[in-house]
Order: structure tokens, then sequence, then C-alpha cells
């Protein structure tokens, strides 16, 4: 297995990029990580790990990065040799079979759009998928970023590629599916949600849909799929890590505070005592977010990833690109185009 790496793409890169390379590489022994990015650079980084099996860890040059602050579409067209677009072109050749950034997400998404040709037969645009943890097991939110301007089709086909995720990366059995919605009637919602309810009332997936769920209701887990436009999933999204961030955060301050220790003290008891319930809200567990409905397989990562996360992130890449995934997302999407249309 073959899988490229943008290993200029993060907030602090490449450092814990590669290391997390260096490490997969070392767990996985029929893997080879692909490293895109500046040459010297990276090879600095691998001459700290001399554990590196460096015939399965070979350099693709590229002279220039996507900042994560820069416009993606603006950023792509002035960078042709950025570390993003030649991961993606490695993936288009056939070089690899999957793609891992924690670069610049809309340069990630940017450059699967730009060549529609990724896209697996049938689908209208990919979707990104986020793993929440719920009371049922872990859920998968579709999409949280991909697509600002979503049309009824696309939510439908968002929860076809979301179960299937579930069932084949996850192990979750015949995952229900559910709309975010400001309310559980029928009648709650805009045309936009009113439409897509219309669609999967009518779809082979009807038997799995339980229509519309809150924002409140996702950590229950009665849908363990739950579709939304790209907007309204990253806002929820990253509302979540903030309150994940600020929770932990104010449980060290009063553990310090009611043991009369320093935070950092604290912080090491929370850590041993809390470790179990604190990973299961932690996006480095599941390593990012899969971009569904593209050919081959992509991760994206959240920016801060370090070497665990990315480590994590090449495992799953490479797991989707094994499975049957994208064939079975290509079978159901054309099992339900008379719902469609």
């Amino acid at each position: 297995m073959r899988i490229a790496l943008d290993a200029m793409g993060g907030d602090h890169a490449p450092g814990p990029i590669v290391a997390g390379a260096v490490e997969a590489v070392h767990d996985q022994p029929g893997l080879t990580v692909v490293l895109v990015g500046d040459r010297e650079r990276i090879e600095a980084e691998l001459a700290k790990a001399p554990q590196a099996d460096l015939d399965r860890l070979p350099i693709v040059h590229a002279s220039q990065v996507v900042g994560m602050e820069e416009k993606p579409v603006e950023a792509l067209r002035k960078k042709r040799d950025n570390s993003i677009s030649k991961c993606w072109g490695l993936m288009a050749s056939g070089d690899v079979k999957a793609v891992v950034s924690a670069g610049n997400t809309g340069a990630m998404v940017g450059s699967a759009l730009f060549n529609n040709k990724m896209f697996l037969p049938g689908v209208r645009r990919p979707g990104i998928a986020a793993i929440f943890p719920s009371h049922q097991g872990p859920i998968v939110l579709i999409d949280v970023g991909a697509n600002m301007n979503a049309k009824a089709e696309d939510l439908y086909q968002y929860g076809v590629m979301g179960s299937i995720y579930a069932e084949t990366i996850l192990g979750v059995s015949e995952p229900k599916i559910g709309l975010l919605n400001v309310g559980t009637e029928d009648d709650k919602g805009t045309d936009l949600t009113k439409s897509t309810r219309a669609i999967y009332q009518k779809s082979p997936l009807a038997h799995r849909f339980i229509g519309n769920v809150e924002g409140r209701d996702i950590y229950e887990g009665h849908a363990r799929v739950v579709v939304c436009e790209g907007f309204v999933g990253n806002v929820l999204l990253k509302a979540g890590e903030g309150a994940v961030d600020f929770l932990f955060a104010t449980l060290k301050q009063e553990l310090a505070r009611l043991l009369g220790v320093m935070p950092a003290e604290a912080g090491q008891a929370m850590a041993s005592g809390l470790g179990a319930l604190k990973a299961r809200f932690e996006y480095q567990e599941f390593g990012g977010a899969p971009l569904l409905g593209i050919r081959g397989a992509c991760i994206i990562c959240h920016g801060a990833s370090g070497a665990r996360a990315i480590k994590n992130a090449i495992r799953v890449a490479g797991t989707m690109a094994e499975d049957q995934l994208n064939a079975l997302i290509v079978e159901q999407i054309a099992a339900g185009h008379i719902a469609e249309s």
C-alpha cells in the first residue's frame, strides 16, 4: 500500500507530520508513505529518526506550500508546485492509493473539485465526514465543510456515503440516518431540509431514515449518521471542539483549586483518571475526517495534528483504500438514482 502524505500541511509541519509517517511505517510492514514537500526540510526531520525505514519513506519534492490562512482557489492557481496538488496528482496517476493532509482544508477539497474526474461515478459533490462520540458509539456527521451550497440530492448522497463508511470502517450494522434540523417535527426546517426529507422517504434508505434530529440529540446516537450542509456541519464541528477544550480546561482548573496543586499537576491527575473519557472526544484517536465520494481515499486532518493523529490517519486511509467502500458507494447511489430525480 502506497499513501501520499502532505509533509508540509499543518500548524507545526513538517516535524510531527514526518514523525507520524515514521511511526506508521514502523507499525505496518506493507506500507509505503510518500512524503510530499520541501525535500531539504523533510530530510532534516528524517535525520532525527535514525530508526526510520527510508526505503519506505520516499520523498517527492514540492517547492510551494498552501498556507493555512490563504484563500484556497487563489493559492492553488498561483502555486502550481504546491504539496497538496502534488499529492492529488500522485493519486490521480495511480502511484498512490490514498492522500493524507493536515493542511488547508479548502485547498484539499478544491484540488478534488478542480479535477472532477476524481469523483466517483454518480457522485455530485464529495463530502467531509467527521466522527463524533455518542452514547451508542461513534457517529458520522457529513458534511462538515466541503459543500457550502448543498442541494437535497447532495444530502441524500451524503447519507448513502456516511452509512457505508459507518458500516465498513466503524463496524456499525445498518446505521440509522438522521437529518440535522431545528426541530424533530416534519414541518420544521428550510426548503432544503424539507426536500431532503422527501427524497429519503422515497429512497432505498427509507427504512433507515429516522427523520429530523436536533443538534443536542446527536450525542444520544439514535442516528449513527447525521447529514447536513457543509456550513452548518462546520459550525457544529468547531463548536463541539471548542466545548470539549473548554470543559477539560475548566475541569483542570477546578481540580487544581480543590486539591491545592498547580494546574500542571491537576492535568497529570486528569490524564490518568480521565484519559479514557478524553480519548472519546479527541480528534487524534480517529486521525482525521475522510473526504467521501472521490476515487481512492483521502483523510483531512486537524491543523494541530501531532504524530499520533497522523499515524492514525494513515492507518484509516489505508483501510479505506483496501476496503470495497467506494464500490459500495457507486452501487448504492446508482440504486437510489430514481429517488434523486
